[in-house]
């Protein structure tokens, strides 16, 4: 087999060695001979396979050393990329964010009777789930206890401490919390908004001591009444979900899902009267 292997070589090798000096020779001439033809025709898919062969080995290292310049690229896109999303992001958050102030922009102009200080969340506790939130402002920068707390949406709650540069405020849904309401649609505003959960421990507030003959229903806007002028009059607390019936006490209560989402909130504002009379909610 070794020596079958050896003599197909040297033929090939003959045949090549042939087939050039045919081709010198055939030069200035315009048609090439019968043998000149015969060895081309051996000799050209040959040559075919080699120079095929040739041209994969040379693609193939090609390839091989130009795979440190495609990982860099690779890399560079990667890098490319998150930038792009991280730039995404920045401008999403900066479109809510200017949102947020244009309704808090809007809200002050509307209650230019008060002055207000924007506060920071710092943290949650409480006793219930995010009953109260630590906010970055104190006695220093005016705040006091029982001024109530404010978001571009409506109502968010009170603060129940004061320390010199934080305090804590009490969510609307938690039950301690009581602020004078009314209804939008009727006028009514005999009613007294308390914290709430229901079953699902879902952050809510009722309106309570609404007579019998009330005509509160599900969809209404419940506002703050501005009893006593210490807060805006008018400020929404949120929206009837339900209406139940106490047949005993002979008075209505309505669910409220507040305007603010205390889940979701990140800052707030403090509403400071401008008379400077104690705060009594």
């Amino acid at each position: 087999m070794k020596i079958f292997k050896n003599k197909l070589a040297v033929t090939i090798i003959l045949l090549s060695v042939t087939f050039l000096i045919l081709i010198t020779q055939s030069v200035g001439r315009s048609k090439l001979s019968f043998v000149e033809s015969g060895v081309g025709s051996v000799l050209n898919p040959i040559q075919g396979v080699f120079y095929k062969t040739n041209q994969k080995i040379k693609n193939y290292i090609g390839f091989v050393l130009n795979i440190p310049d495609v990982k860099k690229e690779n890399n560079d896109l990667k890098k490319k990329n998150s930038e792009l999303e991280k730039k995404l992001i920045e401008n999403k958050l900066a479109v809510k964010e200017n949102e947020r102030l244009r309704k808090a922009l809007n809200f002050k102009n509307q209650h230019s009777q008060y002055d207000y200080i924007g506060c920071d969340i710092i943290s949650k506790s409480g006793s219930g789930y995010i009953d109260e939130f630590t906010i970055n402002r104190g006695t220093k920068d005016g705040v006091g206890k029982d001024m109530i707390a404010i978001t571009s949406e409506g109502l968010f709650g009170k603060v129940i401490q004061a320390g010199s540069n934080w305090s804590k405020v009490q969510s609307i849904s938690n039950e301690n919390l009581a602020v004078s309401a009314m209804v939008e649609s009727t006028g009514e505003n005999n009613g007294i908004v308390k914290g709430y959960k229901d079953g699902s421990n879902n952050l809510l507030a009722r309106l309570e001591f609404l007579p019998m003959d009330s005509k509160v229903k599900k969809g209404d806007d419940i506002l703050t009444s501005g009893t006593g002028g210490f807060y805006p009059k008018g400020l929404r607390i949120g929206k009837v979900i339900l209406v139940q019936e106490d047949k005993g006490k002979i008075m209505k209560t309505a669910v409220i899902k507040p305007s603010a989402n205390l889940e979701k909130v990140q800052e707030i504002f403090i509403v400071v009267p401008k008379n400077k009379v104690k705060v009594e909610y």
